[in-house]
């Protein structure tokens, strides 16, 4: 596969829709739902994703994004895909505290007093490596990949413990916290392998309230932010997509949100009761194989 390559291979079955009757009715809460892109785009990022199987199964949402235009998306997608299902979004920063202790005091407050799952979303990379990156950058990525979740278990765990029943905690890290995939973004790798000690850390810690918390580990995933890049009419943006695109993973083809979206709520349900602290690859194999994650 070329490095001009602007379409992604598909995946050779389609994605499977899980049930797990235990999660209807239950309470989720999830950072960066936002879906951007094309309003006609059938691509879904990997919150939007997991809301999507979470409303599937029965479950109420509250949703937070940056920008609340892309929530609201998000949230008009899952609507016309169920109409009965209880899709609650709004704005947030998630490396502002205030946004934070609002965000969960409104979804507390808005679906009876209980958080049942957090799902710790957000996410973003920088270019740079340890002698290029200034300090400014390496602080802001620390802050939004690896303080957010800090801030967001600090407000919902209180939640959690008082409501009784215990929870299920699902933080979504990277491949980069497991290995140099081709791409200088130390800050983003550092936070990532740090979110993947949180949650060991966290997950000990509450199991004996059976409060779980565990991690996905997502690999090269064809999201609206690679798709926008591959339809761009800037001839860089067209460049980093064929470059994603022209990937080395075993299994041939980039994986969806929708894959990513089955490993969370599998951890979020009853069916991974006794799993906790652990974390979950999902990356067509590329982390257990020689080439690095962009062809060049």
């Amino acid at each position: 596969m070329s490095a001009s390559t602007t379409t992604p291979q598909e995946p050779p079955t389609a994605p499977v829709f899980p049930t797990y009757p235990d999660l209807k009715n239950r309470v989720a809460l999830i950072t960066g739902i936002g879906q951007v892109g094309s309003p006609t785009s059938h691509t879904w990022g990997n919150g939007a994703a997991t809301a999507r199987l979470l409303a599937h199964n029965g479950v109420n949402i509250i949703g937070c994004d940056l920008h609340l235009s892309a929530a609201e998306r998000t949230r008009d997608r899952l609507v016309a895909e169920f109409p009965h299902a209880d899709i609650r979004v709004l704005a947030a920063d998630v490396t502002k505290t205030a946004d934070v202790r609002a965000l969960v005091a409104f979804a507390a407050e808005s679906l009876g007093n209980r958080i049942d799952i957090l799902v710790n979303n957000v996410g973003m990379t920088a270019p740079g490596s340890p002698s290029s990156m200034s300090e400014d950058t390496w602080t802001a990525q620390i802050d939004l990949n690896l303080h957010s979740v800090y801030r967001l278990c600090n407000a919902v765990l209180p939640v959690m413990e008082a409501q009784g029943g215990g929870g299920s905690i699902v933080n979504n890290a990277s491949i980069t916290a497991l290995r140099y995939i081709g791409k200088p973004q130390i800050a983003y790798a550092s936070a990532k392998a740090a979110v993947l000690q949180f949650t060991r850390a966290t997950g000990a810690m509450y199991a004996a309230k059976q409060i779980r918390c565990n991690a996905v580990v997502p690999g090269l995933m064809y999201t609206p932010l690679v798709e926008n890049l591959a339809e761009s009419e800037r001839a860089e943006d067209k460049e980093v997509a064929g470059r994603i695109m022209a990937h080395n993973v075993p299994m041939g083809w980039m994986g969806r949100g929708e894959d990513v979206a089955n490993a969370v709520v599998w951890l979020a349900s009853g069916a991974s009761r006794y799993v906790t602290s652990q974390t979950i690859v999902v990356d067509g194999g590329i982390t257990e194989s020689t080439g690095t994650g962009f062809g060049v």
